[in-house]
Order: structure tokens, then C-alpha cells, then sequence
């Protein structure tokens, strides 16, 4: 049997907390494995009890989402852990600067506290796959509404293949792993090798960073 996604809740409201566990604890492929009311003690419990998904609260006293993402998904957190950890952004606003600098850093995407339990459940889900939870269309309006520096085409770029670089921009269009294949007359799972090996050459994490380092360097194109 497949372990479940274990998950780490961080808000600084214990009833919104409570509340979230039950909805997650009442499926049997997620288990919350431990909660933290600020910044700093998500952090500390990230190293502590290695989550799969971190729902982060954006807005939190002394350390807020943002910050605490940074720390988590930082180069030298990440490359010491023994798996890796995805953060959801969770909040009760719309997209804003706060939610934009957390998605730069690492985060897998972005869902509001009034969403439905399943909507919760898929979330968590969905990012522990690798995927995001924040649409590429969202996601390029946060960017464009908060990112102003585009830097010239990165020398990483150049470590692509031309089959990898096409792969590269698709994603970058917010194209799944099918629409790739049909676009580009190859198989899924040849895709999935390809985004596998962008990934490792550019040192990304996930779909989402793919994303945001398109548009920070100005190189995602139209459809």
C-alpha cells in the first residue's frame, strides 16, 4: 500500500488549523503529520518531521508565508534533505506580492481559505505529483503584475538539447505532458524524461518554476 502524502499545517489560527487537519485526515492517502502557528516554527518542523506538503499561511505575524518559504525551499535546506517538500500558499486574499515573492521561491502554487474540501485534497495531491495548483494564466498574471527585472537568456539555457529546449517553451505555455506529445509527434512518457532533464539541468524544482523562470528572463513565447 502507498504511504500516505504527509503534510505540515501552518496558520497562526488554531480553529482554521483544526479544522483543515479533519478535512485531510478524513482521506486515507493524506495524514497530517504535525501544525506550526508561525514562520519560524514551520521552518523548524519542516527539518524535524520531513512533510511531503507544506499549506503554508501567507500572512502571519514576526515570519510570514513568504519568508518561511524561502527558508524551507532554499539551495542548501533542499540539497540536505532526504525528500523533497512542496509548499501550497494558502490565504484569504487574491494574488499579491507576498504570494508572488513565496511562488518565486519555490512555491507550488496558490489557493484561497475559502476553497472546498476537495479542492484542499486535490491540492495537496497535485503538488506532491510535481504539478501546480495555480493555472499558468494566473500564474503570468501574478508575474507580470510583480516581476520587473528580465535578466538576459541564462547560459543554462545552452545545456539544453533542442529537443529539451521545445520542451522547455511548452511548458513555459503552460502546455501539459499530452499536448506536448501531440505538438511535438512524441510519446508521454518521452516528455516526461524531457521535462525531467530540464529540470535537473536548470536546476528547478517543479512545472511552476519552469514558469517563472521563462518569464523572468523574458523567454516565454506565444502560442
Amino acid at each position: 500500500m502507498t504511504e500516505p502524502v504527509r503534510v505540515l499545517l501552518v496558520d497562526d489560527q488554531h480553529l482554521f488549523r483544526a479544522g483543515v487537519r479533519v478535512v485531510l485526515d478524513s482521506r486515507p492517502d493524506l495524514e497530517v503529520v504535525g501544525e506550526a502557528g508561525d514562520g519560524f516554527a514551520a521552518v523548524e518542523a519542516v527539518e524535524k518531521l520531513e512533510p511531503d506538503v507544506v499549506l503554508m499561511d501567507i500572512r502571519m505575524p514576526d515570519m510570514d508565508g513568504a519568508e518561511a518559504t524561502r527558508q524551507i525551499l532554499s539551495e542548501s535546506r533542499v540539497a540536505r534533505r532526504a525528500r523533497p517538500v512542496r509548499v501550497v500558499v494558502l490565504t484569504t486574499f487574491t494574488l499579491d506580492d507576498r504570494a508572488a515573492a513565496a511562488i518565486r521561491w519555490g512555491a507550488s502554487g496558490f489557493l484561497l481559505k475559502t476553497a472546498t474540501p476537495a479542492q484542499l485534497q486535490d491540492a495537496v495531491r497535485t503538488v506532491h505529483a510535481g504539478n501546480a495548483v495555480l493555472g499558468p494564466d494566473d500564474l503570468l498574471a501574478l508575474l507580470d503584475t510583480h516581476v520587473r527585472a528580465r535578466p538576459p537568456e541564462p547560459a543554462a539555457l545552452q545545456r539544453l538539447t533542442e529537443r529539451e529546449r521545445a520542451v522547455f517553451d511548452a511548458v513555459a505555455r503552460g502546455l501539459s505532458n499530452a499536448e506536448i506529445a501531440e505538438e511535438l509527434f512524441a510519446s508521454e512518457s518521452t516528455v516526461k524524461t524531457h521535462v525531467g532533464s530540464v529540470l535537473r539541468k536548470l536546476s528547478l524544482r517543479d512545472r511552476v518554476q519552469i514558469v517563472v523562470f521563462a518569464f523572468e528572463h523574458g523567454l516565454r513565447r506565444q502560442p
